[in-house]
């Protein structure tokens, strides 16, 4: 007679972490800068609204294509490209809610006034 395995912890409620640990959260380095999807055009390509005051036409570049899910509001890193840095750029990374509440007590996002 085969033993079965006691499934009932699989399906038990998890307890709340209470793990108060540092928080590590990926920064903008060497010309990247943070930005908020505003629009997706179509494909693989999308408008953001970055916080140098900028408006990109930016792509997911093809080795990120399959792991990032963007959506209007997502908060994420946008690197300029170097020739037309102005208007155009990658995203690179996308930031969780838990990590956009750390980049606004850190001060690296400043609140935006909702419009409503």
């Amino acid at each position: 007679m085969p033993q079965f395995k006691d499934k009932s912890k699989k399906n038990a409620p998890r307890q709340p972490s209470t793990f108060e640990g540092p928080i590590r959260v990926k920064t903008p380095k060497n010309g990247e800068v943070i930005g908020v999807v505003d629009q997706r055009v179509g494909g693989n390509r999308m408008v953001v609204k970055c916080f140098d005051d900028k408006e990109r036409n930016c792509r997911i570049p093809g080795s990120m294509r399959r792991r990032l899910w963007i959506r209007n509001g997502d908060t994420v890193i946008v690197r300029p490209w170097e020739f037309d840095g102005d208007t155009r750029g990658d995203l690179i990374f996308k930031y969780t809610p838990a990590q956009v509440d750390w980049l606004k007590k850190k001060g690296f996002i400043k609140e935006v006034a909702s419009e409503f």
